[in-house]
């Protein structure tokens, strides 16, 4: 494994950790790997680190490359700044696919509270042409394959979270922002599967968020599979001690199933990886057999 950090502005703000496999000929099947973008939440006021390196490495261990951004928040969270962040990781992502074995077709965005709202944008917006030109990227190097969202912000109306939606107005009206940073409102066949979770008691983000999301991708004939646990706090991350810290209420042994949920649903959407290279003495699609 090897790990790469990419400064995307001078002063570094925004930022790109890259979590790579390093090439084995032991490993000739996965010569290729689909790749997740982490994007942890926090109200686009901050990034959570508890939503953000546990999340990479999680899937790193399963084979997948990661990455994590570190987007622009308060003062310079005003949309549509960090959606041309996230456009310009996956366009530089796509950029090294061949260098670090990556398939620029099978690359995921996981996001989280506010992340998750940014994936979303992303998924519905990657097309926008004013985001494309601010970008300054060529049109089609953002696009996700797939949408990870964990107990997302979604929509700028009823049922709204009220802090997220006022950092990206950054002090514009909100109504006439409210279609644009409305995610629900965006979903079209341009938008790419999902997988959604999200939990009951979420006092801060109402599950509304999610369901919105998801009845959206409905009507738009987009594939998803959607997750609501009964119990579990806004913030979960991997529901697990190893992101709680000391808060108890930060796990739920129900919830913490999201993460291996998201990674057989990646799989089937994606693919096993398949060997281009047979290894020595072995015959493609023939199974070995043991010695005796």
């Amino acid at each position: 494994m090897k790990r790469e950090y990419f400064n995307m502005t001078e002063d570094g703000r925004v930022n790109l950790t890259a979590y790579l496999h390093s090439p084995s000929a032991e490993m000739p099947n996965v010569s290729r790997r689909p790749a997740v973008l982490v994007l942890p939440g926090g109200g686009y006021a901050g990034t959570s680190d508890r939503e953000a390196d546990p999340i990479a490495l999680g899937y790193l261990a399963q084979g997948f490359h990661a990455f994590v951004l570190r987007y622009s928040v308060v003062p310079h969270a005003a949309f549509p700044n960090s959606v041309c962040d996230v456009s310009r990781a996956l366009a530089l992502i796509r950029e090294h696919a061949a260098e670090w074995g990556l398939d620029p077709d099978k690359i995921a965005v996981c996001g989280f509270s506010a992340g998750g709202h940014l994936t979303a944008s992303i998924g519905t917006l990657w097309n926008d042409a004013e985001i494309v030109q601010l970008s300054g990227i060529k049109p089609g190097a953002n696009q996700p394959n797939a949408l990870i969202l964990g107990y997302p912000v979604i929509t700028a109306g009823p049922n709204a979270h009220v802090g997220s939606i006022n950092n990206l107005a950054a002090g514009r009206d909100v109504a006439s922002l409210r279609s644009r940073l409305s995610c629900e409102l965006n979903v079209g066949a341009h938008t790419p599967p999902a997988f959604i979770f999200h939990t009951y008691m979420d006092q801060v983000v109402p599950v509304e968020n999610a369901l919105l999301f998801a009845n959206a991708l409905a009507q738009a004939d987009v594939p998803f599979e959607l997750h609501i646990f009964q119990n579990g706090v806004h913030g979960l991350s991997l529901a697990s001690p190893i992101t709680s810290s000391t808060f108890d209420e930060m796990t739920d042994a129900d919830a913490a199933k999201w993460f291996d949920l998201s990674v057989n649903w990646l799989w089937r959407l994606f693919g096993r990886p398949v060997s281009d290279v047979a290894m020595p003495g072995h015959v493609p699609g023939v199974r070995a057999k043991c010695a005796a």
